[in-house]
């Protein structure tokens, strides 16, 4: 389950955004934002790349490996302004994210052109992202105010897989997969308007932010192939 609060980070952020920066100030802090998405993208795939072997096990402990998720992402909290130990906690969450998901990789590798289905998400999710940051940036449309009903519709779509986790239907993990694309696109405009802006306190929340949207898109699209390229 790839869900998270994607409020965390954005404590007290509008009062944060009105406090003067300089030009000079947001340009550095973009810079140092999308550096740390760059290099969680990569210790992400490093811990898919370490579960997928041990895929297995990780199903079977997939509980407390996801308590330790969200203690992880929780305790960054606490760390972020702690220079070394906050990027240590980050590096961490993103590896345990890119571990859990390794059961769902490891699945799809297991079908008939398996690595083509995962070939083909990351590129389609990669497309997505990319086509919404470049839209956040060009649109003179403010999606910063957006982010009440976003939340919203991100609790009903938790509520949704959870109760799906129970029924186990396909159809309906279609919808709910296909409301995720489109909830995290939005998200995507969200999140890189509020970054431009300097909205969010550190770098690393802009860049964690940024993470969760890529990985839920990610993870929902490879759900959405997986279900339309299976035998059953």
């Amino acid at each position: 389950m790839g869900l998270y609060d994607r409020d965390y980070a954005r404590k007290s952020s509008f009062s944060y955004e009105s406090a003067s920066k300089s030009d000079t100030q947001i340009i550095s802090f973009v810079k140092e934002t999308y550096k740390l998405f760059a290099a969680s993208m990569m210790a992400g795939a490093v811990g898919a790349y370490v579960g997928v072997p041990m895929a297995g096990a990780i199903q079977a402990y997939f509980w407390p490996l996801f308590a330790l998720e969200i203690g992880l992402l929780i305790g960054l909290q606490f760390v972020k302004h702690k220079p070394g130990i906050n990027l240590a906690v980050m590096f961490a969450f993103v590896f345990m994210t890119g571990l859990m998901l390794a059961p769902l990789l490891a699945r799809t590798l297991g079908m008939s052109g398996g690595g083509t289905v995962i070939g083909n998400a990351f590129a389609m999710t990669s497309v997505v992202f990319g086509a919404m940051s470049f839209y956040a940036i060009k649109t003179t449309k403010d999606f910063t105010s957006y982010g009440k009903p976003l939340m919203i519709a991100l609790v009903v779509i938790i509520v949704f897989s959870i109760i799906n986790i129970f029924l186990g239907n396909p159809m309906f993990q279609v919808i709910i997969s296909g409301a995720i694309v489109v909830l995290f696109s939005i998200l995507v405009i969200y999140d890189t308007q509020n970054i431009m802006r300097g909205a969010y306190e550190t770098p690393i929340d802009g860049a964690i932010a940024l993470y969760l949207d890529f990985l839920n898109i990610f993870t929902a699209l490879l759900q959405l192939f997986g279900i339309f390229g299976g035998d059953d």
